[in-house]
Order: C-alpha cells, then structure tokens, then sequence
C-alpha cells in the first residue's frame, strides 16, 4: 500500500520537457489552400507558394511536408516561424504526365496534432 501512495504523490511530469499538442488549428492559411495551375505545358515544372501564419503566442515549427508521389517535391523553412509572423511551403510539380491530375500535399506543424491538408491541380499538355 506504500507504493500506491509514493506513485501517487509523484509530482506529475518530473524532469521531463512537455510541450502541448493543440487540438485545434496553429496556422492560417493567407493562400488558397487547393491551388489550380490551369493548363500547364508539359515537360515544364510549375511552382506555387502556399503561405501561412502562425497563429499561438509562440514559436511553432513546420516539422515536414509529405507528397503523395515523385512528380511532386517540398520545399520549407527549418527555422521556427515566430509568434504572428508567416511562413511557406514551396511545391514544384513536374508535369512529365500528359494529361489532368490532382495531388495531395500533407504539411506537419510540431505543436498541431492534426496535419494540415494542400492541394493542387491542373492539366498537363501535349
């Protein structure tokens, strides 16, 4: 029984550095969040800057941003974007496939407990 009382007067998160996930959103988008190229030549890649800002009283970091293929690539700050300020996440799509498509672009903050969800989407010419 003498455990029971030492385990329940451990002080809770002793030596251990917690940062709280939020629930809700840390970011808001200031770009469209599902972007249309139109028409797009093929064999010419096509870049758009999807901007954010940081919405908490503190410092928030973009921790990755997952494509869902090859045909298109990320590019982000490393650096943790301040309280207020804004942030991007670069896409450039390849456009080697002739024809439409639609790709999903997943983006992780550190202190945001779901991920943030981008689009983009045109059609690729001949």
């Amino acid at each position: 029984m003498h455990w029971l009382f030492l385990f329940l007067s451990w002080p809770i998160g002793a030596g251990n550095s917690f940062t709280p996930v939020n629930s809700g959103t840390v970011v808001r988008w200031t770009t469209e969040t599902d972007h249309d190229f139109g028409e797009i030549p093929a064999g010419k890649p096509t870049r758009f800057v999807f901007t954010f800002q940081n919405l908490l009283d503190e410092p928030i970091v973009l921790q990755t941003v997952r494509t869902t293929c090859g045909c298109t690539a990320a590019d982000w700050p490393e650096a943790p974007i301040e309280a207020g300020k804004s942030g991007d996440v670069q896409i450039e799509y390849d456009a080697n496939k002739i024809g439409t498509f639609r790709k999903k672009i997943t983006v992780f903050f550190d202190k945001q407990r779901k991920a943030e969800t981008l689009w983009i989407r045109g059609e690729v010419l001949e």
